[in-house]
């Protein structure tokens, strides 16, 4: 958490104990870690949820954890990290977890981790440089991600159910070069049935970036002959910004009309995304367990039992409200 305290790290000797190859330790008990979670925004739902994970993921470790946010800003995340794995032993932090911001998982930033014996668990994505790094690691270092293939999978079942007819969807995605938004494109793409054609506009993971999106798409003649049935998007803020652009048109009718359709989202924290179906805000949306604590209990249970934990680790997600439950548009 911001603010979070700063302990030097104090050992007694009463032994050597072997870990990984090149690697030994000596400890009468466990020290308290120190982590570093490194996230993209304070703009973003999701990643709110993953820094509330990690600050009470740290209070049942008795760990201390200091997050950072990146600023939607690949360049001053690496500064950030690079930072901190620079900085004099006794204020370096023992484990690092990154969900890293931009088309790259920061190889060069794992690197250095590795290189200063810091733990490294990277989320969101899958690196091929990790295979390399932990030969030769002497501390943990690893993926944790969601299934980004089967939530667009989900998603475009949830058109199927809503859409049984087909019909056009508008279709709000995270920016290019974010291998979590290609993924789930793919995945969607691959289940949504034929009968339902999708129009994609770019948004950047916030509410305010696909309210803007949207404006400027409503502003464009193509909007005005669009026969739109629903409007999905990759994440709950940005499917709630979509709204609130349809909200600000000023003739009645055709903002009612925008505002009938299902919106659907992902991410489904309890405070936002299952909130807002429950308010109706979303017709549906799809459960992504936030990913920190599970990285940060690897990290502990690796530094505990001295193994190298496997190298990626899946969650589970799921649809809100179940499919069944899903009430067609167009039966």
């Amino acid at each position: 958490m911001h603010g979070a305290s700063k302990v030097l790290r104090d050992f007694k000797v009463i032994g050597s104990i072997s870990w990984m190859p090149g690697y030994r330790y000596t400890c009468e008990m466990m020290k308290k870690l120190r982590f570093l979670v490194s996230l993209h925004t304070r703009e973003n739902d999701f990643q709110v949820a993953q820094a509330q994970t990690a600050e009470e993921t740290a209070h049942k470790l008795g760990s201390d954890v200091e997050i950072v946010f990146a600023d939607n800003d690949a360049v001053n995340q690496s500064t950030q990290l690079l930072k901190a794995i620079q900085s004099r032993v006794e204020s370096r932090p023992d484990a690092i977890v990154v969900e890293p911001f931009g088309g790259t998982a920061l190889p060069q930033v794992a690197r250095a981790a590795s290189a200063a014996g810091i733990g490294w668990a990277v989320l969101n994505r899958r690196p091929d440089y990790l295979s390399d790094l932990r030969k030769a690691a002497t501390a943990p270092m690893f993926a944790v991600s969601s299934n980004h293939f089967e939530i667009g999978r989900i998603q475009g079942r949830q058109f199927a159910a809503l859409l049984p007819r087909g019909g056009s969807v508008l279709y709000i995605e995270g920016p290019s070069q974010s291998s979590s938004a290609q993924e789930r494109e793919s995945g969607m793409l691959e289940t949504k049935p034929s009968n339902i054609e999708v129009k994609m506009l770019k948004a950047h993971w916030t509410e305010e970036s696909a309210w803007r999106a949207v404006r400027s798409w409503l502003k464009m003649a193509t909007s005005q002959s669009a026969s739109i049935s629903l409007v999905g998007a990759q994440d709950d803020s940005m499917a709630l910004g979509a709204r609130k652009a349809f909200q600000e048109i000023t003739n009645e009718a055709e903002r009612s009309r925008w505002l009938s359709l299902p919106f659907t989202g992902c991410d489904g924290q309890p405070a936002t995304g299952q909130a807002w179906v429950r308010e109706k805000w979303l017709t549906a949306t799809i459960h992504i367990p936030p990913l920190t604590g599970q990285a940060m209990e690897i990290l502990a249970k690796a530094n505990q039992d001295g193994t190298q934990p496997p190298e990626h680790a899946f969650t589970k997600s799921f649809s809100i409200p179940p499919f069944e439950s899903l009430v067609p548009r167009n039966p």
